[in-house]
């Protein structure tokens, strides 16, 4: 166990508990969990005093977009945005809203997002990210649920909350817009009791002396309201306290393994700010001073905004990193014999170098510069630190972008109730890769048995339920004390993720506990687990496997990788598109088939092979409310959305076997 420290033994099964592993804490805080320094209340700190250091460093950046073309990025100043929200603050106050209150903000990443949010904490007022990819009614249930009474709203966003206002004016009483308001929607507004304000309007109610209220650790910072991929939103509560701890975690990692932001580097915002792990990336970016640049909001010109801004930290979700690789494969793969050559000769000679335990910057300098350097041209030329979250990352892409993006790569895992990351792995260590890494330095983990699915912390390979215990977890669920005392059970978050703790300590995520469903014949399928066999086969880009209680078998509806179909086709002298191809009998067995052949070399067992698939030809999405914002899938939606395909899918299989 080279990177963590046992801190408590082991526990024993007893008294209706499940046995539980030793507690660990990273090597970085073996002797003791991180402290936030004294006089340090609220995350407001962190811009003020930035401001105070770098007034005129650039902080907030967007391009400049007009009907014919696209501009360089534009900047905010430290001094500027401090001032923005100051004034914004002080609007806020003058609508009747005070600390404690409840703030919506409801839009996608730009300058006024974050404007409105340190506003909400200069005058310790509470956030609530609204979003509206949680599903119908999520925002109006949210408003209420929290008792939202002013919201920041995108311009294009006003409709949805205006449609939503006869249900919720109770609470909500003033809409500010990013930008402008249509004196018809203002109209509307005011016919139900509700100010509405264009951004410059209502920044015109507030001033720059107003008196700023103490504030304190234990205040509540935000409510972030979860995915869950079943029920209603759940409101995470998290304080100051957690949201400072997180950060100043994240500084003390990059300061003890790489190397930590200064106000020289830039970061990409383009994950959501509505969840936690952008929201927190970019208070780190605040508190140390570094330019936040933002994307136009289209992921087709991802790719062009990224160069233009030159970031030098990213921060991605697989879906994202898988996308750039295979940009970038295919490019590779198509520039003839001797260059492809070339490169395989590169890559395997680094990869070897990073095996050995040399560095990012020693294993192959100078290939870096002659080979590998348009990879890193393509994401900018000047990243020096990449991080995944939300989802794991293939192991294939993560080895790719390693050896070839010219910087340390950190896979990390972490939830809302965990202020973000919880666990990271250590970029320059090589043998972490396909792991999550350590506990942060705010963190404590242990492993707890799940019997039923054959989880036993206390083996010789210890698996079982991730539990958290530290400074950096949420308080609970706003008005949900039933849900709350479920998942804190004596001071211990039970995050209902399976992991197994590997040799030198970091944690591999191999299953989700909820995920779990019993055949008619009694054998118990653990389905996440399972999908991530079948995901290893390069036919497919996504997979749902569907069971239940009243059938022997699986079945599973799957997104085939269209390229790969095509390639099928041609070879068998099939000229059907590629919607076509997905109805094509014979194009279901070969993907069945070569499924199952997957499963069989990965070592499933027999009732957890394929007896038939569905294959849809687009991917599955949020607007069909089939995944959650984080790309996990949303099963109960899924099973409504495909019911008649399953039940065909159980009608032909068992005809077939008769």
């Amino acid at each position: 166990m080279d990177f963590i420290v046992k801190v408590e033994e082991s526990r024993p099964a007893g008294n209706g508990r499940p046995s539980a592993g030793p507690v660990y804490r990273s090597i970085y805080a073996k002797d003791g969990l991180m402290e936030l320094p004294e006089g340090l209340e609220s995350p407001w700190q962190f811009l003020s005093v930035s401001a105070k250091k770098y007034p005129n460093n650039p902080m907030l950046g967007r391009r400049q977009v007009t009907e014919t073309k696209v501009g360089p990025y534009i900047w905010l100043t430290y001094q500027e945005v401090h001032d923005a929200a100051l004034r914004m603050g002080s609007a806020i106050r003058s609508r009747g809203v005070n600390p404690g209150d409840r703030c919506g903000i409801f839009g996608s990443n730009c300058p006024q997002w974050l404007t409105a949010m340190e506003a909400c904490n200069s005058h310790a007022i509470t956030y609530v990210p609204l979003y509206d990819t949680l599903g119908a009614n999520a925002v109006e249930f949210i408003i209420n649920h929290a008792e939202v009474s002013i919201a920041f709203v995108q311009e294009n966003k006003i409709p949805a909350i205006l449609s939503c206002l006869p249900n919720c004016s109770t609470h909500l009483k003033t809409i500010v817009s990013f930008a402008n308001i249509s004196s018809t929607q203002k109209e509307e507004a005011e016919g139900l009791g509700v100010s509405c304000f264009s951004w410059e309007e209502f920044s015109q109610l507030g001033n720059l002396d107003c008196e700023l209220p103490p504030k304190q650790r234990t205040d509540i910072c935000t409510i972030m309201y979860t995915s869950g991929t079943t029920g209603e939103p759940k409101g995470v509560i998290i304080t100051n306290g957690a949201i400072m701890a997180e950060v100043l975690s994240v500084e003390q990692i990059l300061f003890l393994t790489d190397k930590v932001c200064t106000e020289e580097d830039s970061y990409f915002s383009f994950l959501p700010l509505a969840h936690i792990y952008d929201q927190i990336m970019e208070s780190y970016c605040i508190y140390k001073g570094s330019s936040i640049g933002f994307w136009r909001g289209d992921i087709r010109f991802l790719m062009e905004d990224l160069q233009e801004l030159r970031p030098t930290m990213f921060c991605g979700v697989p879906r994202v990193y898988d996308r750039i690789y295979t940009g970038i494969a295919n490019k590779v793969s198509s520039s003839g014999a001797l260059r492809k050559m070339l490169f395989q000769y590169a890559y395997n000679y680094k990869l070897a170098n990073l095996e050995k335990g040399l560095p990012q910057e020693n294993a192959a300098p100078l290939l870096d510069k002659l080979v590998f350097d348009k990879i890193k041209q393509a994401l900018g030329g000047r990243v020096r630190i990449l991080l995944s979250g939300a989802a794991p990352l293939p192991r294939h892409v993560e080895e790719f972008f390693r050896v070839t993006a010219c910087s340390t790569l950190s896979q990390g895992y972490g939830l809302t109730e965990s202020c973000g990351g919880c666990l990271t792995s250590i970029g320059n260590v090589f043998p972490m890769m396909g792991t999550v890494g350590v506990p942060m330095t705010t963190i404590e983990t242990r492993l707890e048995s799940v019997p039923e699915m054959g989880y036993d912390a206390l083996s010789s390979v210890p698996r079982g339920e991730i539990c958290l215990r530290g400074k950096s977890l949420f308080s609970g669920y706003h008005k949900r004390q039933d849900l709350t005392e479920e998942v804190l059970i004596d001071g211990w978050f039970h995050t209902g993720d399976i992991g197994e703790l590997q040799p030198n300590g970091a944690m591999k995520i191999i299953d989700r506990k909820k995920n779990i469903f019993k055949l008619s014949q009694g054998e118990y399928v653990a389905v996440e687990n399972i999908e991530s066999k079948y995901l290893q086969c390069p036919l497919i880009t996504s997979i749902w496997v569907y069971g239940n209680s009243f059938e022997s078998f699986l079945v599973a509806v799957v997104v085939p990788d269209r390229k790969a179909l095509e390639d099928w086709a041609a070879e068998h002298h099939l000229t059907d598109d590629f919607k076509s191809l997905c109805q094509n009998l014979k194009a279901r067995k070969y993907i069945l088939d070569e499924l199952n052949s997957v499963g069989q070399k990965q070592q499933l067992r027999g009732f957890e092979l394929l007896k038939a698939v569905h294959l849809e030809p687009n991917p599955f999405d949020m607007e069909r409310d089939l995944i959650t914002p984080t790309f996990k899938l949303k099963r109960p939606h899924l099973l409504k959305y495909y019911k008649d395909r399953i039940d065909k899918l159980y009608c032909e299989a068992k005809e077939a076997r008769v």
